[in-house]
This record gives C-alpha cells, structure tokens and sequence, in this order.
C-alpha cells in the first residue's frame, strides 16, 4: 500500500483498492489533480479522484456499486467502503460553450493527454499505486518554486473556462503563490469573459479565498485584476486597503466577521450589502449573518452621546441577538487595533461586560407572556401588548427590574393604569 501522510488512512485504502481492482482488469488507474498537489503540499488531502483509461462503461462493469454522476463527461462515481471516488476516463475536449463548459469530450487511452486539458500545472499530476508521480508539466518544480502556472497557453486555458481565473487568484491567495507572468497576463487579457460564470460559482471560490489565512492579498488580486468589476460585484478600491489588511486578523472560523469588514470597507451600508449578498446568492442564514453585524454597527454609530450608553446597547443586543452583537464586537476590536475605529469607545471598552450581565436575552426568556398580560388585564390584544412586552424586556434584562413573573405583572399593571 502507498502510503499517503496527508489522507485519512481508511479512504487511502479503498481508493488504492479501487485504482488495484482497475489495474487487474487490464486498465491503467492513478490518483491526480488536486489530492496528489496537497500530498506533496503536506495539506490535508479530503477526497481523493482518480483518472483511468477505462471507458466509462467499463469501469461500470468493473465495480459493483457506482453513481453515473457524469457519464456523459466520463465520470463515474465508484463506492468503495464508506466511502465515494470519482473516476474519470482519460478525455480530451472540444470546444466550451460560453467559456464555461466543454460542449463535448473524447475519451483517449493516454494519461498525459487528459493532464493537458487540466488547468494549472500543480493540479495536473498523477500518482500511481505504487506512489510514482507523473508529471509531464513540471507542476511538482512550480510547487517547489511557489508558483500558479496554467497548463500550456493562459489564454487557451482561461478562454475555455473563465472561472479558472478566479481559481488562479484563489490558489496564489491560499497558498501564498505567485502567478506566473504569461499566467496573470493571459487572465487580464480573457477577464472580460468572467461575465459568463455564474454568480454561485464566483461566490464559492470567493467564500474559499476568504477562509483562507491572508484573504489581503487575493482580495488584493481580485481589485488588480479588475475581474470583480467584470462580474458586477462590489469590492474595495485601493484607498481601503488599510482596511483590507485588517481581516487577516480575523481567523478562518469567523469567515461571516471576515465578510461583514470587506463589506464595511466597501463603504457599503447593512441594507445595501444585504443586496449585493442575495446577488451573490448567499444562503439566507449567511446573508442575514453578516448583515446583522453591520446592522449592529450602524445601531452603535447612532447611539446619541447623551444617552445612557449602557441602556442603549443592551436594546441593541435585545434586537439582533447575544451571537450577532459579539461578533460585531470582534470585528470593532479588529478595527480599533488597526486604527480605524469610529465607534463609541464606551461601548468597545465596556459592552462584553454589559452583555454578561443581562438576565434575559430575548423574548422567549421573560418571565412573563402575552398571554398572562391579557388575562391580567381582560383587555383585548393589539400594539399596547408589544409596547409592554418590550418595555418589560428591557427592564429585565439592564436589571433594572428582576426576571419575576409576578414582579413584571405588578409592573405591567402600574403601566397599563397609567394609560387608560
């Protein structure tokens, strides 16, 4: 068995079982592109695919559980244990459609013709089942020597499939490379043709750039490159760069922090990057994540000088959650530590401890219902009910009033008397 440092030791064995079943029947089989890149990159490997010279219906007949899951491109998905391999005939392509996606391919019978189609020279190596790497495009020496290189001509390769140019920026970012010079020449010469990816696919690799550990300098890339213009999506021009360098501050697990200061330093208000969020086809739960956060912000900016600060933060907590609020908190610490802070300085200093010490976070936590209210008072319901609820709730939660659903009827009763 060869052995794999970077894999799961249980999938490397059934991916090795699955290229050995191939190899007995005749065919040829290697693992290639990026599980192979990541091994020799000491990255963790998290899937593994797998190229062979049998047909697609060939390797159907080879094994006996398998998924069509792109037949008609040569893939077939093999089940192998636990776990699922994609297995892909060797293929050349003909032309793409709306430089996207291959109208068609032809099976062949010889490796490096299928590595010639792939994009860049780091993921266009094969490895074999006894641990040989194959490498006709010297990917493993750009590797060595830190560099995104496309496979033969940029142009071809970024004509073909125009979000391979974001890729590009994408791998240069993650991995810390630099970009070939006839590479980055031949994307500033086909960017124009990211018009054609869809917004999904340009989300998912800049959602991939920004979890990785220095999101600048993609980010910074992405504004050279002029692609997100092209792709009508808003980004920071060079005056915000200061603010930029900021989210590398932020780790890869606050990836919605990450998005909330890019969009801030867009200049770009919580209603407006709430927009450009759903135009990136954002899920609802992470538009409305990081949308929260700016929102917490603008709510803070408002906070007049001569109010009770305190108060004024717990109602901010109240209305979009203990979670958003600390999470704006971790983005106003990041931008204070940069200088560029415009927040309250009461409120950064002070407003993790105010929010420890509230009794009741929201509504569901008060002690006392609306239904309790309407049967104290045998009045109807409507807005009245809402207003009290509210007031009670934020009573409650500054402590100025203790969480008691006896103390808050007592307290909704003076309310109500004092209206009629």
């Amino acid at each position: 068995m060869v052995r794999w440092k970077q894999a799961d030791a249980a999938m490397a064995e059934q991916g090795e079982k699955v290229i050995s079943r191939l190899l007995e029947h005749g065919y040829e089989a290697y693992w290639v592109g990026g599980c192979v890149r990541d091994e020799l990159m000491g990255r963790p490997v998290d899937d593994m695919d797998i190229t062979t010279s049998a047909l697609p219906e060939e390797v159907q007949g080879v094994f006996d559980r398998t998924v069509p899951t792109g037949i008609q491109h040569g893939t077939v998905t093999v089940l192998s244990g636990p776990y699922a391999f994609e297995v892909t005939t060797y293929r050349v392509e003909g032309a793409y459609e709306k430089h996207r996606r291959p109208a068609e391919v032809a099976f062949v019978r010889d490796l490096k013709e299928d590595l010639k189609r792939r994009d860049f020279t780091i993921n266009a190596m094969a490895r074999d089942i006894e641990g040989k790497i194959v490498d006709p495009f010297h990917g493993y020496g750009d590797l060595n020597h830190r560099i995104i290189r496309c496979v033969g001509d940029a142009k071809e390769r970024f004509q073909e499939d125009a979000l391979r140019m974001v890729r590009c920026i994408r791998f240069a970012s993650v991995f810390g490379f630099d970009i070939a010079h006839r590479t980055w020449k031949g994307l500033l010469g086909e960017r124009e043709n990211i018009r054609f990816v869809a917004m999904e696919r340009f989300r998912i690799e800049l959602e991939k750039l920004m979890a990785g550990s220095k999101p600048s300098r993609g980010l910074g890339l992405l504004h050279r490159s002029k692609l997100p213009s092209y792709a009508k999506s808003p980004f920071p021009h060079a005056s915000e760069a200061s603010l930029i360098r900021l989210i590398d501050a932020l780790s890869p697990e606050e990836l919605p922090i990450r998005f909330a200061l890019l969009l801030y330093a867009c200049g770009l208000s919580a209603e407006e990057a709430n927009v450009h969020l759903r135009d990136w086809t954002f899920p609802n739960t992470s538009r409305e994540q990081i949308a929260g956060i700016l929102n917490v912000g603008q709510a803070v900016k408002a906070i007049n000088a001569a109010s009770d600060i305190r108060l004024e933060w717990i109602k901010i907590v109240l209305r979009f959650g203990r979670e958003t609020s600390n999470a704006w908190l971790r983005m106003a610490d990041v931008l204070a530590a940069g200088g560029a802070s415009s927040y309250p300085p009461d409120v950064l200093a002070s407003g993790r401890a105010w929010m420890e010490e509230m009794a009741v976070y929201r509504m569901s936590e008060l002690a006392v219902t609306g239904k309790d209210l309407l049967a104290m008072s045998g009045r109807k319901g409507g807005p009245w009910l809402g207003e009290i609820l509210d007031g009670l709730l934020v009573r409650a939660a500054s402590g100025e009033l203790p969480n008691d659903k006896n103390r808050l009827i007592e307290e909704a009763k003076q309310v109500i008397s004092t209206h009629e």
